[in-house]
């Protein structure tokens, strides 16, 4: 027999949280992934390493966000605790490898489409890995072409979010996107939550034991410090607030990470600079009346 499947259970609430944490993720995450490519190569990993993590984090509880009001009326729903936080190693590592790719070849071309691909990926493959983790009386079946719309939308979201990134224009072009990257992961969320239908197996009537937001609520709070410490380094650095900072690129092009950077105060003047009181002294001098 089929279940009764009710994404909805706590109305709007569910929905509207599981984006705002998306938003957030992605705003820390794009918001570190534009840090990166304004800061000398050696401090670039570092950068990159707390936005992935932030993307990787923000992906991960927007889905268990909206879990908790997941619930199927015929049965219990309990979760796999090993398969759970796999699905976020997995959604961490694999944004990482997206935005490690963005940040040292530049959000264009090949690399931008490569890493937006992979970041889109992982996304999706923690969604359905997260769902393998949960456990009821049953079977999860999945209409094809709706989760490959699912997918779909996770790559466009990533990539789209990482051509932002990389544009590095300032604090409120990477809020718009990282607006446009939490809908869109909801919406892949939503997508795929479209094509589960549950089968369950024979049972003798309405599921008991603890609802969904009493299981996940413990496995939720990790990851939601991990994203409040990660604001308040973007917070504490007013570089990641204004996109700008004492330092120049030498390849000014948008997109394209610097190779060599130099300090504002390091600059040479230029040289008719220095020329300038020379040329004003030489000049001086022949206007003076030469003495015989």
């Amino acid at each position: 027999m089929h279940g009764t499947v009710d994404g909805f259970s706590y109305g709007l609430v569910t929905p509207v949280v599981a984006c705002l944490m998306a938003c957030l993720g992605g705003a820390l995450g794009l918001r570190c992934t534009t840090r990166a490519l304004l800061v000398a190569r050696s401090w670039r990993p570092g950068w990159l390493a707390l936005g992935s993590a932030a993307i990787g984090a923000g992906i991960w509880t927007m889905h268990f966000v909206a879990m908790t009001g997941f619930t199927v009326e015929e049965a219990s729903i309990g979760y796999d605790r090993p398969t759970t936080y796999a699905s976020l190693a997995v959604a961490v590592v694999m944004a990482g490898i997206g935005i490690f790719i963005v940040g040292y070849r530049g959000a264009t071309g090949s690399a931008l489409f490569t890493g937006g691909t992979i970041t889109g990926l992982g996304a999706a493959s923690m969604h359905y890995l997260g769902m393998a983790g949960m456990r009821l009386d049953g079977t999860l079946e999945y209409n094809t072409l709706t989760v490959a719309a699912s997918v779909v939308i996770a790559v466009v979201a990533a990539t789209a979010a990482l051509w932002a990134a990389g544009r590095a224009k300032g604090f409120l072009w990477s809020v718009g996107a990282s607006v446009v990257m939490g809908l869109a992961v909801v919406g892949m969320h939503y997508t795929g939550m479209a094509a589960l239908s549950v089968h369950l197996h024979d049972t003798g009537g309405v599921g008991t034991g603890e609802s969904p937001a009493a299981l996940l609520t413990p496995m939720l709070i990790g990851p939601l410090l991990f994203l409040l410490l990660a604001g308040a380094v973007v917070l504490f650095d007013p570089l990641m607030i204004t996109g700008t900072s004492g330092w120049t690129p030498v390849e000014d092009k948008p997109g394209v990470p610097a190779r060599e950077l130099v300090a504002h105060s390091a600059r040479r003047p230029p040289a008719r600079a220095h020329l300038g009181p020379d040329l004003e002294t030489v000049h001086e001098r022949s206007r003076a009346p030469q003495s015989r």
